[in-house]
């Protein structure tokens, strides 16, 4: 399909919309949008509100809106003023609430999390020697440091590889991220292992949020578990320094966002576009390929049907 020219309005995008399966992506199609995401700020803010919400005026050359986080509670009061919409994604957007300290955190952890933090702790403690070495890298000269040593790892992750999410190098986002660390609101942290760099975490802030940006671990130490005892030495941190409300695990699930959460919203992403012929096409293609994999989530998920397939695996 012929992707859409260039646009002169900057808050239009050329934005690719994904046909995908887990992080396997089968076909995109070019669309120019305009984005309205959501802070958790204004998640948490807006999140028990049912009246209209106003979107920003469209620019001409734009298909439509892509709006991400809107709490689920207001999808009924979104005015789209005569666009086609289909909800894309629903999810529960996860955070830790940096102000209850770090006692009344790991307390509402479950016992086997904790314990399990603890082995993992002392797994990859006895791999590098006896002790943890975590770099942390929060202010402007230490971003230089930090960003060529998180890039070797990030280049092998499959967040890179598969999903093209890995710690940006562009020059654009670079000078964006050093800026951020220029007015202190940065912060990242590196995990070690005899020497050499195994995991990363860049996070950036985002009101009183610290967000959840940038994350991979280096899959040669997958039994390691490096991302999961670096996640929590970092939370450690944040709860010390005591600079952010809360730390924001950002759009999508998974068990550890759900693991190491203290609360969570939920949340839908929406597509809205222009009543043409090729995006009501757009449309239709998206909801058929998107109920498909719903569908077929559902069915896997069967009791039965997971029983055979644990038999075939073996």
């Amino acid at each position: 399909m012929t992707a859409p020219p260039a646009t002169a309005d900057p808050r239009v995008r050329r934005l690719a919309l994904k046909f995908q399966i887990g992080a396997r992506t089968l076909a995109t199609v070019a669309r120019r949008l305009v984005r309205v995401p959501f802070s958790l700020d204004a998640v948490l803010a807006s999140s028990a509100e049912k009246a209209p919400f106003a979107l920003p005026t469209l620019p001409d050359e734009a298909d439509g809106y892509l709006v991400t986080s809107l709490p689920e509670t207001m999808l009924a009061g979104l005015d789209g003023n005569g666009l086609i919409a289909v909800v894309r994604q629903r999810y529960v957007r996860y955070h830790v609430d940096l102000a209850a300290g770090e006692a009344a955190w790991l307390a509402g952890l479950s016992g086997s999390a904790r314990s399990g933090i603890k082995r993992k702790a002392k797994k990859l403690a006895a791999a590098n020697g006896g002790a943890l070495d975590i770099r942390r890298y929060h202010d402007a000269a230490a971003f230089t440091v930090f960003h060529p040593l998180a890039r070797t790892v990030s280049a092998a992750t499959y967040q890179e590889k598969l999903l093209g999410s890995g710690l940006p190098d562009d020059a654009a986002s670079v000078r964006d991220l050093q800026s951020l660390a220029d007015a202190d609101r940065l912060r990242a942290w590196l995990l070690f292992v005899e020497g050499a760099p195994v995991a990363y975490l860049c996070c950036t802030a985002e009101g009183e949020s610290l967000r959840y940006d940038h994350v991979g671990h280096d899959p040669a130490h997958n039994d390691l578990s490096p991302g999961a005892v670096l996640q929590v030495e970092a939370m450690r941190d944040l709860f010390a320094e005591a600079r952010f409300a809360r730390f924001d695990f950002t759009e999508g699930e998974g068990q550890h966002k759900r693991q190491f959460s203290t609360a969570g919203t939920a949340c839908v992403d929406v597509l809205m576009l222009r009543p043409t012929l090729g995006n009501r096409a757009t449309l239709a293609a998206l909801r058929g390929f998107d109920g498909a994999m719903a569908s077929a989530k559902r069915v896997a998920t069967h009791p039965a049907l997971a029983r055979f397939a644990r038999k075939i695996r073996r």
